[in-house]
């Protein structure tokens, strides 16, 4: 029999971006911005009051979507740099004790609130620097999940995230909300200078040819 031993294997420690990616279960959500409050509603009502944390790009955004989703009673705080050091270490304290499942914070001071516990991160805005990304889901538990509410205008930011994973964010449709296709005009930035971006609506044989026809007439 192999020999019996008290000792624990140490944590694993995941300081690269490729080893963050890889343990990371994520995905994305298309929409157009002003359907991104009430698809984050129905999330929220579907994670079945699981911890979770929502980063928003900015403070007054962060208090305005609180407020919102107190009005859906959803009970969800904010808690930012504008809150004071005491506000923020007691919104941090009751999410960490389980006192509160909803916590809407910034990248700014997600790091330094030392959330635990946490079962889903969802992005409302997508940071505007790859690293932040990185750092959300770095601070969730192995089991759970991220999601991203991505709007038409964020799209390069996502490839700029899949870049520095090298790994594809899978995109998954939320039942009652289409996104907005983007102009034709709006390259994608992408690893692949010929990959489409993914708001944009294929055309179909049909409407294809109408729009040869409309071309011959003109």
């Amino acid at each position: 029999m192999p020999e019996e031993t008290d000792k624990q294997a140490s944590p694993k420690i995941y300081n690269d971006p490729i080893s963050v990616a890889k343990r990371a279960n994520q995905k994305v959500y298309l929409c157009s911005q002003g359907d991104k409050n009430s698809m984050l509603e129905k999330i929220i009502r579907s994670i079945d009051k699981k911890q979770a944390i929502v980063v928003i790009k900015t403070k007054r955004g962060a208090d305005a979507l609180s407020s919102y989703l107190q009005t859906r009673d959803i009970d969800a705080i904010s808690i930012h740099s504008n809150k004071g050091k005491e506000a923020c270490a007691a919104g941090a304290k009751a999410f960490n004790e389980g006192e509160v499942d909803i916590l809407i914070t910034t990248d700014m001071i997600l790091q330094s609130l030392g959330l635990t516990n946490v079962e889903c991160m969802l992005g409302y805005d997508l940071p505007s620097e790859p690293e932040h990304y990185l750092s959300r889901i770095a601070c969730m538990k192995d089991t759970a999940e991220s999601i991203s509410l991505v709007s038409e205008q964020e799209e390069t930011l996502v490839f700029l995230i899949e870049r520095m994973m090298r790994q594809e964010i899978p995109v998954e449709e939320l039942e009652g909300f289409v996104p907005t296709p983007v102009a034709e005009e709006v390259p994608p930035l992408s690893r692949n200078p010929k990959k489409k971006p993914r708001h944009r609506k294929q055309k179909s044989k049909s409407e294809k040819k109408s729009s040869l026809n409309k071309d011959a007439q003109a």
